[in-house]
């Protein structure tokens, strides 16, 4: 596997277990300070947080654009944290690598080619999700585009692909995992939020993914779920996400791998 460097404090390698927590989006300075403090006292270092939301319908919460970005800048500089946040658009790119420690595609934009190649351009980590239509090997492909500049530092998540299934929200493949160790050089994550929908699900998917051998996780957690502006009903409160943690720290004792 490809050892990933993050930041001067923390590297992804072989035998470590990446742990990525935080809001689905940025809302405002006293949530993403509040959680990203709690987070650090569990053990996390990488912040997660939506600036540029893409939804579904127009009307639905956005971001915060570049107020969303300083507010995660605020709170690296407070807790030491690295912060990986999602790029929608050529346009708004140097933006979010300015402000990023982590560069991530979301889903949507799994197979924008034109996006993916700008990506390219840029040596910082990339965490590439796979799209919810995508085979296996379209996200290698996709992974391929994001090294056209020389840049291996890529993390690929699997996070639901959608099936005939739908009592959550998209069927977790943790077939993934193993498959793409084999097929690739890159660390592969887990995304258990985004595919159960409902957080009481994400758990026990969480767990299976890391028991299959995944390299990390990217988990929403919220301070106060009920009153997110995005993805309310699949976001963690802070002492549910701390109970996982717990487990997953379980967890990774026998894949022999320490939670960074």
């Amino acid at each position: 596997m490809i050892d990933i460097k993050i930041n001067d404090e923390l590297e992804l390698t072989d035998d470590k277990f990446l742990m990525i927590a935080g809001p689905c989006s940025v809302e405002s300075e006293e949530q993403i300070l509040g959680v990203a403090r709690d987070l650090k006292k569990i053990g996390v270092n990488v912040l997660r947080g939506g600036t540029f939301k893409p939804r579904t319908q127009p009307e639905s919460f956005q971001g915060l654009g570049e107020e969303g970005l300083k507010l995660l800048a605020r709170a690296r500089e407070e807790t030491g944290m690295a912060i990986i946040t999602e790029v929608m658009d050529e346009e708004n790119l140097p933006l979010v690598e300015e402000y990023a420690d982590i560069i991530q595609i979301g889903s949507r934009n799994s197979q924008n080619f034109s996006l993916l190649k700008a990506v390219s351009k840029y040596n910082k980590p990339v965490l590439l999700k796979r799209g919810f239509g995508n085979t296996i090997d379209e996200l290698i492909g996709s992974s391929k585009y994001l090294a056209l500049g020389g840049n291996k530092k890529i993390m690929l998540v699997e996070r639901g692909i959608r099936t005939f299934e739908t009592s959550t929200r998209f069927t977790l493949d943790v077939s993934a995992v193993p498959v793409l160790h084999e097929k690739t050089e890159y660390p592969v994550l887990i995304d258990p939020s985004h595919p159960a929908g409902i957080n009481r699900y994400v758990e026990p998917l969480a767990m299976a993914g890391t028991a299959a051998g995944a390299d990390g996780l990217i988990i929403e957690v919220h301070p106060n779920p009920k009153e997110a502006l995005s993805d309310a009903a699949q976001q963690l409160t802070v002492p549910e996400f701390m109970e996982l943690y717990d487990k997953i720290k379980r967890i990774t004792e026998i894949t022999r791998k320490n939670i960074i």
